[in-house]
């Protein structure tokens, strides 16, 4: 009983504050404020403040709300696992699908994209004291027809 008139009041002080707000010229607000004021007494009307006061004081509700906190953390604990293996279930078997062929790099792929080159390989001029850093990188250069 108290609630249902708690909840009047609230709609009584919202639809004046919407009516000032419309006198104002903000009429969009107003509208705005007119709907979110008509929340508490359509709550009212339909029985889910009646439902919700006797839920509060129940403690087979209050189980159910474990229940249900449980589930959510169990659920949210399984989506972590997910994102940190790297997808979802049907990620994961197109995955190993893939990873199970043979045939899964094309067969031209591994051929060097210019071709062999035109020019006779060379050997490499001895290198002096400052070029040891980069012989490296010319050796890697060279390899791939740079």
């Amino acid at each position: 009983m108290i609630a249902e008139t708690v909840c009047s009041a609230v709609s009584a002080a919202g639809l004046g504050i919407a009516i000032v707000t419309a006198y104002r010229k903000r009429y969009l607000a107003a509208v705005r404020i007119a709907a979110y004021s008509l929340v508490p007494i359509g709550l009212v009307m339909t029985g889910i403040v009646e439902w919700l006061a006797d839920t509060a004081f129940s403690p087979t509700a209050w189980a159910g709300f474990g229940v249900l906190g449980v589930a959510w953390v169990l659920f949210m604990t399984t989506r972590a696992v997910e994102r940190r293996r790297g997808g979802t279930r049907k990620e994961r078997r197109a995955a190993a699908r893939e990873a199970g062929r043979s045939d899964a790099v094309a067969p031209a792929a591994a051929a060097p994209s210019l071709g062999p080159g035109t020019r006779p390989a060379t050997r490499p001029a001895p290198a002096s004291r400052g070029d040891d850093d980069f012989s490296d990188i010319e050796a890697i250069l060279k390899k791939h027809g740079i």
